[in-house]
């Protein structure tokens, strides 16, 4: 019994100075957990893509020589767009800092844009009854740099370069078509344009793009179809506005979370 008590005695003691004793611990540290912010996205990279859309230009022919004798001055034949579509694609390379995006981009697109006006007929080639001056734009490259400000994955841009375009130019008889001279160039201008672009995967992002091409005028030289020989001397004046659906697949430059 009266080891019963001692007992008691003891845990009662321990359990009085236990509070004592837990008060001169240090407190416990307390470990939060960290707060995440939402992951941004970083344009840098080397990124590569497809592009498809339409595109008009404008031509106005302008006659200044006929069968080697200059027109002075030279006489109006007429104007025309020429329209339809566009497929290609397009590399380049961009990098980030803060919103500021900038970059550098080659394109390539295979163009079928067609159009065509009647000329004023005598003044061009008196033995024809009436000409039919076509234009055709077989191909576009456009070689631009770009400046861009991003908001995490939706990317809007403006970019201004170099532009080439493959033209052939036919004079036909109105109404059988059939070809009476031929004239073709590269020809070389600036591109200035606009984009938006929006990432929908870590490395994938799709967007719209819109450029005019300044192509100047050039003087180009017709041969007769088939035999050779100066036909006539056209000043032909062009630009180019073009739409396209971009999509592009981009190496490097993940998104990040930040902490």
């Amino acid at each position: 019994m009266k080891k019963i008590l001692q007992g008691v005695v003891v845990l009662i003691t321990l359990g009085v100075g236990a509070p004592a004793f837990a008060a001169d611990l240090p407190p416990a540290p307390v470990y939060k957990t960290p707060v995440m912010t939402p992951a941004y996205y970083d344009w840098s990279g080397f990124y590569v893509g497809l592009n498809g859309g339409g595109g008009s230009s404008h031509k106005c022919w302008d006659n200044v020589n006929v069968d080697g004798v200059p027109t002075v001055p030279s006489i109006r034949e007429g104007c025309h767009d020429a329209t339809g579509g566009l497929a290609g694609g397009q590399i380049g390379f961009r990098w980030q800092s803060g919103g500021w995006v900038f970059g550098v981009e080659a394109q390539g697109d295979w163009a079928a844009l067609r159009g065509s006006n009647a000329s004023i007929p005598v003044a061009v080639l008196p033995t024809v009854p009436l000409l039919t001056n076509q234009t055709k734009i077989d191909a576009i490259g456009l070689f631009t740099g770009q400046v861009g400000y991003a908001w995490n994955s939706v990317l809007w841009y403006v970019k201004g370069g170099a532009a080439l375009t493959d033209d052939r130019y036919n004079g036909l008889i109105t109404g059988t078509n059939t070809l009476i001279d031929t004239a073709r160039e590269t020809r070389w201008g600036g591109a200035v344009g606009t984009g938006i672009e929006v990432a929908f995967a870590p490395n994938w992002s799709v967007g719209f793009e819109y450029d005019h091409l300044f192509m100047g005028s050039r003087n180009n030289t017709f041969t007769f179809d088939g035999q050779g020989g100066l036909s006539r001397i056209d000043r032909i004046s062009q630009d180019v506005d073009m739409g396209t659906v971009r999509v592009n697949y981009r190496w490097g430059g993940p998104v990040i979370a930040k902490y």
